[in-house]
């Protein structure tokens, strides 16, 4: 274990043998901090925080630090993260509250950038881009392999579909669909499927072409919501990509932009 002499450690953390901790960090109690996991520098981590391997963390990162609901009044609420995340500059992560699930859980192989906010009970899963200064508010969740561009602004309880990709400083209200790109020029739209994202994880052009169809019909063709899905279900070959974006619609409670 490698700590620097001007890094604070609390006693009762646990840090694997092979954690770094640089100078002016600071590890506070109840916090557990797998192998090979680096802190930079400036780093200050607190509360009931599990951190699994081969993190980084960068200068004046925040982690585990209380919510800033006003209904959080100290509660033991926890925060998890994964392996294999970058956590850059001026991230805050903050812990989870009671009445959320009492935990914020971020996945596996994330790229938190600069000045990235995640509010309270976030859950992020994994493979996700969370660009320059995205603000991510409380209860939001998101799929796997999304990106969420520089400056967007995500309302509490929202959902980001897993693949979507959503336009810089985009500010998103409503539910994301999955596989879609999504920005807001003057009001948030879906623009397709995210073809070059899918591409790239190797999605099929048929695959593709069918999310591409089915987006048109939702948010082009004049349809309301229950006749695009009709027409979505009786045209287009049933895929299980498809067949997501559907039940994905049918448990928006906030709505979905289209």
């Amino acid at each position: 274990m490698k700590i620097h002499p001007a890094a604070i450690v609390d006693a009762s953390a646990k840090l694997a043998d092979d954690v770094e901790v640089g100078p002016f960090c600071v590890i506070g109690a109840g916090v557990t901090v797998g192998a090979r996991t680096r802190f930079i520098a400036n780093v200050f981590v607190e509360g009931i925080t599990t951190i699994g391997e081969d993190n980084v963390f960068f200068p004046y990162s925040t982690v585990g630090v209380a919510s800033q609901d006003k209904k959080y009044h100290g509660e033991q609420c926890a925060t998890e993260i994964g392996d294999r995340n970058t956590v850059r500059e001026f991230v805050s992560i903050h812990r989870g509250t009671v009445g959320g699930g009492g935990v914020t859980r971020i996945g596996n192989d994330n790229w938190i950038m600069t000045q990235v906010h995640i509010a309270h009970d976030v859950q992020i899963g994994h493979q996700i881009i969370l660009s320059h200064a995205a603000t991510i508010g409380g209860h939001v969740s998101i799929g796997d392999w999304a990106v969420m561009s520089g400056g967007c602004a995500v309302h509490q309880f929202c959902r980001i579909g897993k693949h979507a990709i959503v336009a810089g400083y985009s500010v998103i209200t409503q539910d994301v669909l999955p596989y879609s790109t999504t920005a807001s020029p003057r009001d948030n739209k879906v623009f397709g499927a995210n073809a070059v994202g899918l591409e790239r994880r190797g999605y099929s052009t048929t695959v593709i072409e069918s999310l591409q169809k089915s987006f048109r019909l939702l948010t082009r063709a004049g349809l309301n919501t229950t006749q695009a899905i009709d027409r979505i279900k009786s045209e287009i070959e049933a895929c299980p990509e498809v067949d997501e974006v559907i039940e994905f619609i049918r448990t928006a409670e906030r709505g979905f932009i289209k």
